[in-house]
């Protein structure tokens, strides 16, 4: 019996000052920490997001220069490599397209009917296939700091400006060597064109980055993707093959009107007609929003997704 009561005594401890309490009180209590209060994260708005982004330029400029040295380290032939892709996909058009299904190029010399096309084209398909898998790949930036994560497929779509500016200089030369001078309304239609393609290829970059990191099936669906807006595009043939009442409804490929709109500007071949230009504007414009809304939607959990 003593033994029993020297057990209890033993684990009760020695007495307590005011205040305290022995290990047998401690581990009896039914006392529960009180709750840690949830910390609610207001969504940003639209307005503050862009002002993040506006913040973070600095950010996206040193993203963009990384994009170009990642891209061109260790390669023998470097920004050659923005050049040659369009010159090769020329070559292929002059000799299927042109020699073997005698495609008309509306008066102009079939290389430079196809290789203007290929200059912007070439900036929408190639964001693409790296606007896609940016936010996938730069994964540390999206769990471990922070950045507003809109940069990430900016960046690489702006890389690609580049690429544009390089490919742009070469056709130049090209329409040098044809004897060929654009006329002085390329001086608006190409910067205004080229703005609608960037505003193409930032909705699709975005678009697609963040359905990539939600859904990684899109991995395999953008090779498949881009290959279909070449076909949907008049890179290869000129609009005059589309039929008049599909004008509007072809127009809903806002590259299709960038595409028809360049050659008409530097070529000085038919433009694009006004209703397929404004039906172009328009799907630009509501791509835009709906990526942007998106991204918006979905970019709380990237991190987690990831």
């Amino acid at each position: 019996m003593l033994r029993n009561m020297g057990s209890k005594d033993a684990l009760a401890g020695p007495p307590s000052s005011a205040g305290e309490k022995s290990v047998a009180e401690v581990f009896r209590s039914d006392e529960q920490p009180p709750p840690t209060p949830a910390r609610l994260h207001k969504r940003k708005s639209w307005t503050a997001s862009s002002r993040e982004v506006w913040e973070y330029r600095e950010v996206l400029y040193f993203l963009v220069l990384r994009n170009l040295k990642v891209r061109y380290r260790q390669t023998v032939l470097g920004a050659a490599w923005s050049v040659l892709q369009p010159l090769a996909f020329m070559g292929l058009f002059v000799l299927i397209v042109e020699k073997l299904m005698t495609v008309r190029s509306e008066g102009a010399p079939y290389p430079l009917f196809a290789f203007a096309a290929l200059v912007p084209f070439g900036l929408f398909s190639q964001s693409l296939t790296l606007a896609a898998p940016s936010v996938v790949q730069d994964i540390n930036l999206v769990s471990k700091v922070y950045v507003p994560r809109l940069l990430i497929p900016l960046a690489a779509v702006g890389a690609l400006v580049v690429d544009f500016l390089i490919s742009l200089a070469i056709l130049f030369a090209m329409m040098a060597i044809y004897s060929t001078s654009p006329d002085l309304s390329a001086l608006v239609w190409i910067p205004s064109l080229t703005v609608l393609a960037l505003v193409t290829s930032v909705a699709v970059g975005v678009w697609l980055s963040a359905l990539m990191v939600m859904y990684r099936d899109v991995r395999a669906i953008v090779p498949f993707l881009a290959q279909v807006f070449l076909f949907l595009t008049p890179v290869a043939y000129p609009t005059s093959l589309v039929p008049d009442r599909w004008l509007i409804i072809y127009g809903l490929n806002p590259m299709a009107s960038v595409v028809e709109g360049f050659r008409s500007a530097l070529l000085g071949s038919e433009p694009p007609p006004a209703r397929m230009l404004a039906a172009s504007v328009i799907a630009a414009i509501a791509l835009l929003g709906a990526a942007l809304s998106y991204f918006h939607r979905v970019d709380r959990v990237f991190a987690d997704v990831i």
